[in-house]
């Protein structure tokens, strides 16, 4: 039952970093070079639907990587499932604290009612969530690192 837990948590973690990851380098690079106002909309539509789907993932990914803590405890690799956790919590933190108020702006814009600051809001964005995805790689490897 532990190994089921084990794979089932580091394959949600990879997925949501592979999400995480295409955001920062793929969907976001393209909806910035769209003509006019496209990039714009399409990334506050983006801020709607992920806005609503990350926190559960983020979360649950949580309660999962520290099950399989409190499950494994005292098993070789107990000690990076962790330090995987750690670096989880330290995610949602920098997700409430720095990401999701520049989203909860950021998703309600609109080309008459954004700020004259838009894209400067966008960069600072992205910057974090470059960090949060360093963060969460770096919890992914742990977990994979454990598995094995």
């Amino acid at each position: 039952m532990l190994n089921a837990l084990e794979v089932f948590t580091t394959v949600l973690v990879g997925l949501m970093v592979g999400v995480e990851f295409s955001v920062s380098f793929v969907i976001n690079p393209i909806l910035d070079a769209l003509p006019e106002d496209s990039g714009q909309l399409g990334r506050s539509h983006g801020g709607r639907m992920l806005g609503a789907l990350m926190p559960v993932w983020y979360i649950g990914s949580l309660a999962l990587v520290a099950l399989w803590a409190v499950a494994g405890w005292g098993d070789p690799g107990t000690h990076l499932v962790v330090t995987a956790a750690a670096l989880l919590i330290l995610s949602v933190v920098m997700s409430v604290l720095l990401l999701v108020p520049i989203n909860n702006r950021g998703k309600t814009w609109t080309p008459e009612n954004r700020p004259e600051d838009w894209k400067e809001q966008m960069k600072r964005w992205d910057r974090f969530h470059y960090a949060r995805v360093a963060v969460i790689i770096g919890a992914f490897t742990l977990l994979v690192t454990a598995l094995a």
